[in-house]
């Protein structure tokens, strides 16, 4: 595949990371407080319908995700290693969310996971991040 080819899989890698975590802070930071007592109906619809969507992202990140790292020669990596890790510990939470809707901090669970895998994607994709 050509450089151009790359550089679009890594695109929708980053389009679909941006759907997964974006979609996630509009809705922490701005449906659910508009919404929370007003209008629940109305929230655990766009839940479901971002549910699906955060879903269908994942699937496009593990296809994506693993075609760049057997293209860049990283399945070595122990920061992929932790980067995968993290991502089986969020499918864990989404699952356990499923079960436990109702139980908020497990949102901010997901969250946390998910920032954490942005930030690992980011070191694997720039190279070591050197502080000081």
């Amino acid at each position: 595949m050509s450089d151009a080819g790359w550089l679009g899989i890594r695109w929708i890698h980053v389009l679909a990371m941006a759907l997964f975590v974006g979609g996630q802070f509009v809705l922490a930071v701005a449906v659910v407080p508009a919404l929370r007592t007003s209008q629940r109906e109305a929230l655990r619809s766009i839940a479901r319908r971002f549910g699906w969507a955060s879903v269908a992202a994942l699937g496009v990140l593990v296809v994506t995700g693993s075609a760049l790292a057997s293209h860049d020669g990283r399945w070595a990596s122990g920061t992929l290693h932790v980067k995968l890790t993290l991502v089986i510990a969020v499918g864990v939470l989404i699952a356990w969310h499923l079960r436990r809707p109702t139980v908020h901090a497990i949102e901010g669970l997901i969250f946390i996971v998910s920032l954490a895998i942005v930030w690992l994607g980011l070191a694997l994709a720039h190279g070591p991040l050197r502080f000081g």
